[in-house]
């Protein structure tokens, strides 16, 4: 393992430009990979979003009768809704979850090799970035097939979620970490990340919640993003960008600290391995 990594996180910026053909290399491995052998292939990658989305629609529209505050308040748009906020938590989701086995899962780049362990959050990142593509590609045509409005304001969704992506990367690299010595973390890891979409915007708006509860609601790391998105692409309106602002500096932040702190504990992932 290479000795000589810096923990400065403005070299982590330049990780992208500096392992650009190995990233690009693991990304589609890890992407293409996790279907090889089956008969569906990618196409799980559209199944699963799907079912869950029928499922739920089904449960909170039908037998809890919840519903948003949507000109056409039918089943369509209420799982046009609901599937924008499902895409969110599921791009979160598979940062965080993942993130805890990923260099316990790969010790040979530990040990054999001189090997960039900080890019494997970055691989991970991306490869849920492409699954949130696909998935924003299936509600894109969801909202064509129902008639729902897609407002041009959608083109600014990279801008909505950067905050979520810095935030992702900067909790994958901590995870990542403490997965090496922590085992159990992976366990708590998933379950926290099951709490985080019931106690977010995906199924109810936040104005259903009693006032004294949505201030703790809006902690939940997908909160802003999950209603941001949903102004911009479905609802028409501006989102608060003061409110982006606060959530920029914090993901700044912890993306920051997570990568100060992978590159200052790697020095004993191969002790522990």
């Amino acid at each position: 393992m290479n000795a000589n990594v810096s923990s400065n996180p403005v070299v982590g910026l330049t990780t992208f430009i500096r392992h650009r053909e190995l990233l690009s290399e693991l990304i589609k491995r890890d992407f293409i990979g996790r279907y090889k052998g089956s008969v569906l292939g990618v196409g799980w990658s559209l199944f699963n979003p799907l079912l869950m989305l029928a499922v739920y629609t089904l449960v909170f529209s039908v037998a809890f009768k919840a519903r948003w505050n949507t000109p056409d308040d039918g089943k369509l748009s209420f799982a046009i809704v609901l599937f924008s906020g499902m895409i969110i938590h599921a791009f979160f989701a598979e940062c965080i979850n993942r993130a805890p086995t990923l260099i316990l899962s790969n010790p040979s780049y530990v040990k054999k090799v001189v090997f960039p362990l900080e890019i494997l959050p970055i691989v991970t990142l991306c490869s849920a970035l492409l699954h949130f593509v696909v998935s924003f590609a299936v509600l894109l045509g969801f909202c064509i097939i129902a008639g729902a409005s897609v407002y041009i304001d959608t083109l600014m969704l990279p801008i909505i979620l950067l905050p979520l992506i810095l935030m992702a990367l900067g909790f994958s690299w901590l995870l990542a970490s403490l997965g090496v010595y922590l085992r159990d973390l992976a366990q708590a890891v998933t379950m926290l990340s099951t709490v985080l979409i019931f106690l977010a915007p995906v199924f109810y708006p936040i104005t259903a919640l009693p006032v004294a509860y949505q201030g703790y609601i809006k902690w939940n790391p997908i909160t802003l993003p999950v209603n941001q998105f949903r102004e911009i692409m479905l609802f028409g309106t501006t989102p608060n960008w003061i409110d982006w602002l606060v959530a920029f500096v914090i993901s700044l932040l912890i993306y920051c600290f997570g990568y100060w702190w992978f590159q200052h504990t790697r020095k004993g992932f191969a002790d522990v391995i």
